[in-house]
């Protein structure tokens, strides 16, 4: 349950007659808006499927409760809030504004439809910053606060909520996961040795960064060859947090017990044609299984966000099938004589930002 937070507000000064007076400011919608979101971020990872949610409950500027959806198949946000709200405060609900970053869920799943719950607890006004577009959903928890009398506000944080449930949205319009392919690459544009050896490209803090990602993922892709030239662990030890599924592309059993990807660390699934492959956890798939059927079958199977880490083979392709929302490069500052070029691929630089001599570039898919 979330702890309730003290009063807030806003002190501005200005000159009066001569004499400094504080005075009180009411805070914006977008203010507590951003609260939520706030909230909502605390859910990664363990709210995925589930979209990421936080509430806050306001009277006359002073939060009462707040809450967010804190893990899959348990309370929602709103439901959370409710029941942060100190007994002293209980009988101020029906004065306060409900505020959360997603739309109330108005039927029955793993918890109770949300908007019955407020509707019970005489809260008379509510703001959402965006519709759920889950089919179950979809305007009907709106319709039902209405139709009880609540004055219900749409709008605002619209923009940012959505960009943060990006993984559940994409889910929902395309059936497949949330894609992030991620590489590094050296200052003139390569991406690994070209004889197949093991060389580091970046520097410790990105590493620590990149460990960062994994946390915040449901799974990781990876394919043979990068696998056998740089043996990663595809782990977090460098964050904290569990580590997400790992995901290793060896459709012709190619790979044996002596990597690190088996050592038991993590989840682990092998994606294989072989069924002779040593690993217990397998699928077996055709080999002519094509990486948008693999993928619709990953979503099928509970998979809300995947983090693709190579090799050069597995990016390009999924470029070529525009399955991909994000693109993460982190470029070195040193130069290679020779290797493998990086991918060719058209992105929208969303986000740049600096790692002492290294840079991280994100795009965003153009053609979603």
């Amino acid at each position: 349950m979330a702890v309730c937070r003290p009063p807030v507000s806003v002190q501005i000064t200005k000159c009066r007659h001569k004499k400094n007076l504080p005075l009180q400011v009411p805070l914006t919608e977008e203010i507590w808006m951003l609260r939520c979101l706030d909230l909502a971020r605390m859910g990664i990872p363990k709210a995925f499927p589930n979209p990421l949610v936080g509430a806050v409950i306001v009277y006359e500027d002073r939060i009462i409760g707040e809450g967010y959806h804190t893990c899959y198949g348990q309370s929602h946000a709103e439901v959370n809030a409710i029941l942060s709200v100190r007994s002293e405060d209980l009988s101020l609900l029906p004065l306060s504004t409900l505020y959360v970053s997603l739309e109330p869920c108005s039927h029955t799943g793993k918890t109770p439809p949300c908007a019955d719950l407020i509707i019970s607890k005489g809260i008379k006004r509510c703001v959402i910053a965006c519709t759920d577009p889950y089919y179950e959903v979809a305007g009907r928890g709106i319709a039902k606060l209405r139709e009880a009398g609540i004055d219900v506000i749409t709008g605002p944080m619209e923009k940012q909520a959505n960009e943060l449930n990006s993984r559940f949205l994409t889910g929902i319009a395309h059936h497949r996961p949330y894609i992030i392919l991620k590489w590094a690459q050296t200052a003139n544009g390569y991406y690994a040795p070209a004889d197949g050896s093991q060389r580091w490209i970046t520097n410790e803090w990105a590493r620590i960064v990149v460990h960062k990602w994994r946390s915040r993922e449901q799974a990781i892709l990876c394919g043979t060859e990068t696998i056998l030239a740089d043996n990663p662990a595809l782990n977090t030890r460098y964050w904290e947090g569990a580590s997400p599924l790992r995901i290793i592309l060896d459709r012709h059993h190619r790979l044996d017990p002596k990597y690190q990807v088996f050592d038991g660390t993590a989840p682990t699934l092998v994606i294989t044609s072989s069924p002779d492959h040593f690993f217990e956890n397998k699928w077996i798939c055709p080999e002519n299984e094509d990486l948008p059927e693999l993928v619709s079958r990953l979503y099928q199977n509970n998979i809300g966000s995947l983090l693709v880490e190579g090799g050069k083979k597995l990016h390009d392709s999924l470029i070529y099938y525009h399955l991909w929302d994000e693109i993460r490069i982190i470029t070195s500052a040193t130069n290679w004589e020779e290797g493998i070029k990086v991918p060719t691929y058209t992105g929208l630089l969303a986000h740049r930002y600096s790692l002492d001599d290294n840079e991280v570039c994100i795009y965003k898919n153009p053609y979603l």
